[in-house]
């Protein structure tokens, strides 16, 4: 199996169930409503949403989240990855009563703990939400322009695609851009191929996370493979929250076809009943690729990665001694 790396993973969202009980062991609460056998439980948009949020509440010291961020990353090396981008939230930071710069720091020392170990190296994209609205979202922005955390090299916008419209955040992308971060944007997952057309227009990201609903419309496939904006799939997510309904019916393949850049990720793993590890091979399975396909679908990730020229080049080195 070829060499994994990962663009798209929200570091709350990437909570194992065994870490969940741990974590809600150590702050007396009950996982009996969401979590079932080992295994996270829920039917709908509103119900994944809850058990998210439960678990999200769960981490809420320095510690918590340099663990969530150690445990995260050294499963992912151990399934083959040798990179991984997070997006994080100060959102998430703000419930906890941490300062942004506190929790982004513990992420850091987390990933840090993972590379040590393992030789994983770890990136963390910082990103607003939607649901949380404009004057957050330039917050959010301005923290990762300014927080001058090295491993901090993204700005992003996540959430409910359905709140808000892109056009209201052209300020904080530029922000983040004028700074020097690599800019990525949610688009087309729950919404049409018009989300993407306006990530496109307003945004000019170097990367959409999922996009997958661009296939809906040819003009809209031909540009992003023209821009050469890299997609952050995420096929287990997309069936799991019914945006298709089979993997026989994921767009992953047409898209690749069309000449777009396509990238393997695991969104919030445990709650999809996946990992990276899982979506690779899905796409052996389901999508009819073999090792060179996958580990071609490794170097896009690797080259599209908010990294440096120095990483990017020790990456891709180690890519190609595997393939060898």
């Amino acid at each position: 199996m070829p060499l994994k790396a990962e663009l798209h993973c929200h570091i709350e969202g990437a909570a194992a169930p065994e870490l969940v009980i741990r974590q809600a062991q150590k702050y007396g609460k009950d996982t009996s409503r969401y979590i079932q056998n080992g295994s996270f439980v829920w039917h709908d948009f509103t119900s994944f949403l809850a058990a998210y949020d439960f678990s999200s509440d769960l981490f809420r010291t320095e510690e918590d989240y340099a663990r969530l961020a150690d445990h995260y990353l050294t499963s992912l090396a151990r399934d083959g990855a040798i990179y991984s981008e997070i997006f994080t939230s100060p959102d998430h930071a703000g419930k906890a009563g941490l300062s942004p710069k506190a929790y982004t720091d513990a992420l850091g020392e987390g990933i840090a703990r993972a590379k040590a170990k393992t030789g994983i190296e770890g990136r963390m994209i910082v990103t607003g939400v939607r649901n949380a609205g404009v004057e957050s979202i330039e917050q959010a922005a301005r923290f990762a322009a300014r927080c001058g955390h090295p491993l901090v090299t993204g700005f992003g916008v996540a959430g409910d695609e359905r709140m808000g419209d892109l056009e209201d955040y052209v300020r904080a992308f530029e922000i983040a851009r004028e700074a020097g971060l690599g800019i990525t944007v949610h688009a087309g997952e729950l919404m049409g191929w018009e989300s993407v057309e306006a990530a496109l227009d307003h945004i000019r990201p170097a990367r959409i996370g999922h996009g997958v609903r661009a296939v809906e419309n040819p003009d809209i496939v031909r540009r992003i493979a023209d821009e050469g904006v890299v997609l952050e799939c995420c096929p287990s997510s997309n069936v799991a929250l019914k945006v298709f309904d089979s993997f026989a019916d994921h767009p992953f393949p047409a898209l690749q076809a069309a000449g777009c850049k396509v990238t393997l990720n695991s969104d919030d793993p445990p709650y999809f009943w996946t990992s990276l590890k899982r979506e690779y091979d899905i796409a052996a399975d389901h999508f009819s690729m073999n090792d060179k396909a996958l580990a071609a679908v490794t170097r896009t990730a690797i080259e599209a990665a908010f990294v440096d020229k120095k990483t990017r080049t020790a990456l891709l080195t180690r890519l190609n001694s595997a393939a060898r």
